[in-house]
């Protein structure tokens, strides 16, 4: 028997017309446009404009997804922090290269990167380690991230009791913690157009030059 669809409210359809992307305006260079790009969504009130959906792959070559925050980014790669010990880390561990999507639904817009990742410098991750607030310090040193607890509550007995150890001194960088940067070889700009004909420009580097080219949509 067939089943009954729910799906019957995504079946609503809108036309994108916020912009466009035309390649002969764009340089030669994708970080610039990723600059400028992310600028507007902070500009436009994007709800968390630096969220990204990052993919990984296991050792099985099963893909698990997840949003993660940009920290930082440079002319060499896009930076977040997690758990080195996390599902995402140990997939990194075994396979180093990873995706990016960003999606700013107010500016019709999202970007892809796709890239080899590395950890970065352990002096880095201290610097930023050392810029949070405290509660986010004991958070990352107590929750073995991906793994079962116990229970909600067991977790918060170690968090009270782990901040009221550090009153009065700050906790250090745990080893298990820290940064990642993609260091990107692909990078597509995508814009919403209507008729769904959409926008999509992708910079591509090969012999450490990019080269840019239009998709189809």
């Amino acid at each position: 028997m067939q089943q009954k669809s729910l799906m019957k409210e995504l079946n609503n359809r809108r036309e994108y017309i916020r912009g466009s992307l035309d390649e002969s305006e764009l340089g030669n260079n994708p970080f610039s446009l990723f600059e400028a790009w992310i600028k507007e969504a902070y500009d436009a009130s994007v709800a968390e404009p630096n969220a990204m959906c990052l993919s990984t792959v296991s050792k099985n070559n099963r893909p698990s997804s997840r949003m993660v925050l940009l920290r930082d980014y440079t002319y060499k790669g896009f930076v977040f922090y997690t758990n080195y010990r996390s599902r995402k880390g140990n997939d990194l561990k075994n396979n180093n290269y990873a995706a990016l999507n960003f999606f700013w639904a107010e500016l019709e817009r999202q970007i892809r990167i796709e890239g080899k990742v590395e950890k970065i410098d352990t002096i880095i991750s201290d610097l930023y380690f050392l810029s949070r607030p405290l509660e986010s310090k004991v958070a990352a040193i107590i929750s073995p991230q991906s793994k079962v607890i116990v229970s909600r509550n067991t977790l918060l007995n170690e968090f009270n009791q782990l901040k009221a150890e550090c009153k009065d001194k700050e906790p250090a960088r745990p080893d298990f913690w820290g940064g990642y940067i993609i260091i990107p070889d692909r990078i597509e700009f995508w814009q919403g157009r209507e008729y769904r004909l959409h926008d999509r420009i992708c910079f591509e580097k090969k012999n450490n030059k990019w080269e840019v080219s239009r998709l189809a949509p």
